[in-house]
């Protein structure tokens, strides 16, 4: 007997909502045909579906985003580091209570080592009366942030090898829903026997086509929304004979109009929560520049400094997008102009590192880069920000201005001398700063983000 069941398959649309409209009626029409035609369908999320940078996930802290999922019938999900380390303890804990479909997540646990009870290794679908699918997932083990929210995340490889062979024996076909990265995905499928589909998440790749290795088929969705990921499964007398993958461009399909009537009502009932929580009254304008130093950027510096304890504070003028005016500021208005998912962090420098550091980030290669990721939501790095540091620079005779001394604290820096230096916790797992990503002594503050620091700063 020969079945077909297809496979459906989002990750990381970091609450990029303006695609969901086309997804949402892509895949109700998609569930229709197949019904007609009786065809399995089975639907997967892998990761990293909200995004706190938006408001509607910001004010619901992600259930509406579940209620998305629950909305379009979701068989199964695994979390991301989205969903993992940018709620508190509680959020995360309390965020699939209306769920209607599993979280498959094998490598976290309670601190205590007991697994969430929101949470299982693997699950088991009767895809068909006859043919069973067993669903694994895995999420990216950023240990340290974990452990601080008050959970235990453990590597992976070992609990993946574990919960496949165990499910081997109970389904047809595994598919492991991976928030690990494609580097990751690779080693899994070369290392751990018995997978059959690797539904990838976590560094944004696309496989139009799928990639096959070591017999286990890769397939990967991109980010925010732009593709639906689809695996045909071919079925000959119960055993899988053929798994092929596409991906759906989304843009040119037609779209929902009650999904995008929805989406609306909820984006103004959540900017009207958050513009509910008044945090404090401005009597003067708080005014932003990206490329000087500048009253709101100087206020930032000055609570990193204050809330980590440190020697000096140090920011990117990018993190803020928008100016403050006086009056009344809300939870709203901190939003908009810091969406980012940012911790503050607090590293321990030497003080000739921190001269390397303030250097670079005075050339106008840095202060113009454009970029995306490590939880920066913004346009440009802009102008770096500090609190306790003053640098006096003087026009050279080629034509640019040059640091000249660095002061800290009144003192001229002491390249000896080591350093507290409250940033973002950018800074501390990026690229930007070597110095900053590979010194040893560093600590983050969570959950925390820095528009919290700026809520608190500004009541005082």
């Amino acid at each position: 007997m020969k079945q077909t069941i297809y496979i459906y398959h989002t990750n990381d649309v970091h609450s990029h909502f303006e695609h969901w409209p086309q997804i949402a009626r892509f895949l109700s029409e998609r569930r229709r045909e197949h019904r007609a035609r009786n065809e399995a369908m089975l639907l997967f999320d892998v990761g990293d579906f909200l995004d706190r940078v938006h408001p509607i996930t910001e004010a619901t802290r992600g259930k509406a985003n579940v209620d998305l999922l629950n909305d379009l019938g979701y068989d199964a999900v695994t979390i991301g580091n989205n969903e993992g380390i940018t709620l508190d303890h509680d959020e995360l804990d309390t965020l699939y209570e209306q769920a209607r479909f599993p979280v498959v997540v094998a490598n976290l646990f309670r601190r205590d080592g007991v697994r969430p009870h929101w949470a299982l290794p693997y699950v088991v679908i009767p895809a068909t009366e006859t043919f069973r699918i067993g669903v694994v997932g895995a999420t990216a083990p950023f240990s340290h942030f974990y452990e601080l929210l008050g959970w235990k995340i453990v590597p992976p490889f070992d609990m993946l090898a574990a919960a496949v062979e165990e499910v081997r024996q109970k389904a047809d076909c595994v598919v492991v829903l991976s928030h690990l990265g494609v580097n990751e995905d690779e080693k899994i499928a070369a290392t751990i026997p018995g997978v059959d589909i690797i539904l990838g998440a976590h560094t944004h790749h696309v496989f139009l086509e799928g990639k096959t290795l070591n017999q286990t088929l890769l397939c990967a969705a991109g980010k925010y929304g732009k593709y639906v990921g689809v695996v045909k499964l071919e079925i000959d007398q119960n055993r899988l004979s053929r798994a092929s993958a596409t991906v759906v461009d989304v843009e040119p399909l037609p779209r929902s109009e009650a999904v995008e009537r929805h989406l609306v009502c909820l984006e103004q009932e959540s900017l009207a929560r958050l513009e509910a929580e008044q945090v404090a009254v401005l009597h003067d304008d708080l005014p932003l520049d990206w490329f000087a130093p500048s009253p709101l950027a100087n206020l930032l510096a000055s609570a990193l400094r204050e809330w980590c304890q440190a020697d000096i504070g140090m920011v990117n003028a990018g993190v803020l997008l928008a100016p403050l005016a006086r009056g009344p500021v809300t939870k709203k208005d901190l939003h908009r102009i810091c969406p980012h998912p940012l911790n503050p962090c607090k590293v321990k420098l030497r003080g000739a590192e921190l001269k390397e550091i303030i250097l670079e980030a005075n050339t106008e290669r840095m202060k113009h880069l454009r970029f995306k990721g490590f939880g920066f939501r913004g346009e440009v790095m802009g102008e770096m920000v500090y609190d306790g540091v003053d640098i006096e620079a003087g026009l050279e005779e080629d034509g640019q201005w040059h640091i000249r001394r660095i002061m800290i604290n009144g003192e001229p820096l002491n390249p000896e001398r080591t350093y507290e230096v409250a940033t973002t916790d950018m800074f501390a797992i990026g690229h930007f700063y070597p110095q900053i990503q590979r010194a040893a002594e560093k600590t983050y503050y969570m959950p925390e983000f820095l528009r919290d620091l700026l809520a608190w700063k500004l009541a005082q």
